[in-house]
Formats: structure tokens, C-alpha cells, sequence
């Protein structure tokens, strides 16, 4: 893990860019983290480059920090930002932009080669992020997982032991193929759906949802499209993970 810059925001937050090999990423840290006061994490997903949803990241991580002293971290996707991309993406969301413009559904085979791929890449350079923040004497745990892609907070709920909660937002493809791994997250879930989204399939958010084989799961749906989740739900978001990061 190497940092490339350091500020302190004007809440008194530590915000430090980083890279992890070619990956880029950004840790804020509470003023009040040190050793003897470990801040436990909160990682936050996003489905595009930094730079990008850097507004709404760092919007999510001054709002935790506030209400819980968490310390929040982010990654960037493979493929967004300035990582190179690869053909068969390309390709994939090629298909996808043509079928939306036309009005035709999404057929399963497209979301499994737009989505599949990413998120078997994705999910260990998110595991390799958490040793290496993990590994500062000022982070602790427990951890958090909030936001992104919902089919790489399924992955990372199933194969990560060390995420204790997850705050997860319905409104991006999943494929049919994870659904089984789905009724493997036990770990205690908040499901954000927002009922009007435009690009959301609400009946597979419904049906994922009822997936889930955590015992402890809270779906919230509100009115509006993708962009119009409600600001109370920030506060709610906060605490579900008191109850669960404590």
C-alpha cells in the first residue's frame, strides 16, 4: 500500500489516496482513529472510476465519520477510471447500450458476461484493499460493507468472513447464475430499493431480496429513481451499522 497524497477536510477527516499495484484508492480516517483507538471500516462500493463518484464517496464518508467515528475506504473497478479495460467488456456493454436504446429486455447471457467477469476480478482486489488497510494500527474492526455493484457485495458476503454487515443498493444487474450464491450470505443485510428506477428490474431486486439467505434482513423501498434515495436513509444506513460494528 503505498499513499500518494494526504489532506485533512475541513471536519477534521484524514484523506489519504493510495495504490495497491495499479489500483487506485482513498482512506478516510476520523481524527480521533489512532492505535490506542482503532476506528472499525466501513468500505465503500461505487460502480464507476474515483474520480467520477468521488462527490458522493466522500459525501458517504464525512456522513459515517460523523455519526460513528468510522474510518471508510474505496477502490476503483477494473475497467473504470484509468485501469485498462478489456474487449470482452467492451463488447458486453456495447450490447447492453444497443438493446436498452431498442427497448429490448436484457437477456440473461449478456448480464452474465457483462457482470460475471467483473466481479471475479473485482472481489479479490476488494479482499487485497482490506489486508492492506486492515494492516494500519489505526483501522480495526469490524467491517462494513456499503454500496457499489450489489452482485460484488453478494461475492464479498459469501467469501469474506471478516465483513460483519453489509448495506446493500438494488439497482444493477445481477446474473440468474447468482442467486445460489445469494442464499449463501448469512451476514445481516439492509437492501436499499428504489421502486421507479428506471434501470432496475424491481421484480429480480424482489426476488433477490427473498434470496438472501440471511436471517436478519431489512429491505427498504422508496419511492423515485436510481439518483433519488431518500437522505434519511444515510442516517438509518448508520445505524444498522452501529448495531452490527460495535
Amino acid at each position: 500500500m503505498h499513499f500518494t497524497s494526504e489532506q485533512r477536510l475541513d471536519d477534521g477527516i484524514i484523506e489519504r489516496r493510495f495504490t495497491l499495484g495499479e489500483i487506485p484508492g482513498i482512506l478516510w480516517t476520523p481524527g480521533s482513529a489512532s492505535a490506542s483507538t482503532p476506528a472499525p471500516l466501513i468500505l465503500l462500493g461505487h460502480p464507476g472510476g474515483l474520480d467520477a463518484m468521488y462527490p458522493r464517496l466522500v459525501a458517504r464518508a464525512r456522513h459515517a465519520a460523523a455519526a460513528g467515528s468510522y474510518a471508510a475506504a474505496t477502490i476503483e473497478l477494473p475497467g473504470s477510471g484509468d485501469r485498462p479495460g478489456s474487449a470482452a467488456a467492451e463488447e458486453a456493454r456495447a450490447d447492453l447500450r444497443r438493446a436498452l436504446e431498442a427497448g429490448e429486455p436484457v437477456d440473461d447471457e449478456l448480464v452474465e458476461r457483462l457482470v460475471l467477469p467483473l466481479v471475479d476480478k473485482a472481489v479479490p482486489e476488494w479482499q487485497g484493499a482490506l489486508d492492506a488497510v486492515l494492516s494500519l494500527p489505526e483501522i480495526g474492526g469490524p467491517v462494513g460493507y456499503a454500496g457499489g455493484l450489489i452482485a460484488i457485495g453478494i461475492r464479498l458476503a459469501v467469501v469474506e468472513p471478516r465483513i460483519s454487515a453489509a448495506l446493500l443498493f438494488a439497482g444493477s444487474f445481477v446474473p440468474r447464475a447468482m442467486f445460489q450464491e445469494a442464499g449463501r450470505v448469512i451476514i445481516p443485510l439492509q437492501v436499499l430499493l428504489q421502486w421507479d428506477d428506471e434501470g432496475n428490474d424491481r421484480q429480480l431486486a424482489l426476488d433477490l431480496f427473498d434470496a438472501f439467505g440471511s436471517k436478519e434482513k431489512t429491505l427498504h423501498a422508496n419511492m423515485g429513481g436510481h439518483t433519488g434515495v431518500p437522505q434519511f436513509e444515510g442516517d438509518d444506513g448508520n445505524r444498522f451499522f452501529a448495531r452490527h460494528l460495535a
